[in-house]
Parts: structure tokens; sequence; C-alpha cells
């Protein structure tokens, strides 16, 4: 995985996404396939665009609560956002076409 994608938990994730970069925080957990299938294409973004988008991800298994209180059901779900604000949400397994055709515009 990416050095440049950050594990986050409930201590840190408020002022990771607090950041004035967008942060896509990608919500997994190990046993699930489509988030092992998206890491490949999370590490991909986070070298393409450094210094326009942050990516973390936060391990459900480990943080139930944060994942709750964003009312993540299904996973994997990508929440964008920019300013500490939720911007944009992205559920389930997509390529990096898709994913990068989403993101166009709001990064």
């Amino acid at each position: 995985m990416s050095d440049k994608i950050a594990h986050l938990d409930t201590n840190t994730f408020s002022s990771a996404v607090a950041s004035a970069t967008p942060t896509l925080v990608d919500f997994w957990a190990p046993w699930c396939g489509p988030c092992k299938a998206i890491a490949p294409i999370l590490d991909e973004l986070s070298t393409e665009l450094d210094g326009k988008l942050k990516i973390a991800k936060v391990n459900v298994d480990d943080n139930g609560e944060l994942a709750a209180q964003y009312g993540v059901r299904a996973i994997p779900t990508m929440l964008l956002f920019k300013g500490g604000q939720l911007a944009d949400t992205f559920v389930g397994m997509m390529d990096k076409a898709s994913l990068k055709a989403k993101l166009a515009g709001k990064i």
C-alpha cells in the first residue's frame, strides 16, 4: 500500500479531514473482497493526485463508531471531505476511470 495513504481512527479522523486539501476516506474491512479490489486503484490515485487530494482509510471493524456516525452501511464507501465538511459519498466498487470522473471538478 502507498505510504501516501493514512490509516485513520477516532483519534485522528477529525484533524485529517479538516485539511485544506480535499480528503477521500475509504471505509473498508480486511474481509471485504471489493475493498481489496479497490485498494490498488486508491494507491495509484494517491500518487497521481498528490497535492490535489489526500486519501485515507478507516477500518470499519476497528472503528465502527465512525462508520455509524457517517451512515456507512455498505463497504467500500468513500467519503469526500473538503475543509472538514462532507462533500460527497461514493458507495461500492468502481474502476479507476469511474472514480476519477466522479472526483473531477470536486477536488
